[in-house]
């Protein structure tokens, strides 16, 4: 069992950085492969950034590579995003989580949290 919990978002200018962090619970933390997602208002919920567990692997789409930067400190159960150059399109409620494969697909993710909010003003 892993419990996620989300911090760091928070209203930020269009051009300026936001740090997500996202503490873990549990012992299997470690072998678990984690992710980051957004769903913005009426939007589906898409993969941002994720990384393997021993953070070997790296995935970013498309509309973040360059601007945002996954990380992972097993010894601390925290998993991190840098938001560097946000835009207005980054505005979306982030969620992190865990699951036993590296993989993009949403399914494959069996522990949520509960969210944190990101808003990128014009």
């Amino acid at each position: 069992q892993v419990q996620l919990v989300e911090s760091g978002g928070g209203l930020v200018q269009a051009g300026g950085s936001l740090r997500l962090s996202c503490a873990a619970s549990g012992r299997t933390f470690s072998s678990h492969a984690m992710g980051w997602f957004r769903q913005a208002p009426g939007k589906e919920r898409e993969l941002v950034a994720a990384v393997s567990w021993s953070s070997g692997g790296t995935f970013y789409a498309e509309s973040v590579k360059g601007r945002f930067t996954i990380s992972r400190d097993n010894a601390k159960n925290t998993v991190y995003l840098q938001m560097n150059s946000l835009k207005p399109e980054d505005t979306a409620v982030y969620y992190c989580a865990a699951g036993p494969k590296f993989t993009r697909r949403l399914a494959e993710y069996n522990y949520w949290g509960q969210g944190t909010q990101v808003t990128v003003s014009s």
